[in-house]
């Protein structure tokens, strides 16, 4: 089972879930962004699962500057800013630097809904941070929150090979909000692979979701997920 652990993010407590594989001295790591629930029992069982595999994962709590003041989810997705989600995500790295045992490397990262977003964002402008980065159905990747470029527009400094996986149902990101970023990817040349799943709208992975779980396309997503980071990371194979 995986732990909660606390940094130290511009002066700020923030949570971390990691969990890591025992008995290894290295392991490849992979960073799970939270979705808009943020990081609930679905999440801690990505990161769980992860370890399974041979991952060293850390969920950070991208909430952990607002207020405990009961806002439904939409607000807190519309708190967020680059900024500071680009703070939050440096400083999960530079504590899976900082682990003994196992020592971390290299690192990929994967997120749901907004952190799908979130994912592209930082495969964008932490290019250096990643070997593999992973979509699931990442609403919003054309609208930057705050100031800056936003993650399409940063399309150009990816240097990873990228996954995503979309529902045909979707509306955030629609079909053709996938198609566009599949061509700005296939127009300068990033490795990429993307599934689109008829039938299945957003968060059709998220299991505590009844209304959108769909178990046939979130098996064959994450089983492709877990194929694509051991070809890319070294864990193991489902």
């Amino acid at each position: 089972m995986g732990r909660w652990d606390t940094v130290q993010v511009d002066g700020q407590p923030m949570r971390i879930y990691i969990d890591a594989p025992t008995a290894r001295d290295t392991a490849p790591g992979v960073v799970v962004i939270q979705h808009g629930p943020g990081v609930d029992r679905f999440i801690e069982d990505r990161v769980e699962d992860l370890a399974r595999h041979g991952y060293v994962a850390a969920a950070p709590d991208l909430y952990h500057r607002q207020p405990d003041d009961g806002a439904d989810m939409m607000t807190r997705i519309g708190r967020l800013r680059d900024a500071d989600i680009l703070a939050d995500a440096d400083a999960t790295v530079a504590y899976l630097g900082r682990l003994a045992a196992p020592r971390v490397r290299p690192l990929g990262v994967l997120g749901f809904c907004m952190g799908g977003r979130v994912t592209y964002l930082l495969a964008g402008a932490r290019p250096d941070a990643w070997a593999a980065a992973g979509v699931f159905y990442g609403g919003n990747i054309m609208r930057a929150w705050g100031d800056g470029p936003a993650p399409f527009e940063r399309t150009a400094g990816l240097r990873c090979p990228m996954i995503g996986f979309f529902g045909g149902d979707d509306q955030n990101p629609s079909p053709e909000d996938v198609r566009a970023i599949d061509a700005e990817l296939t127009r300068l040349g990033k490795p990429h692979e993307f599934h689109t799943y008829d039938g299945a709208g957003h968060a059709f992975l998220n299991f505590s979701n009844a209304q959108a779980y769909r178990p046939g396309p979130a098996k064959d997503a994450w089983e492709k997920m877990l194929a694509f980071l051991g070809r890319h990371l070294g864990g193991i194979l489902p």
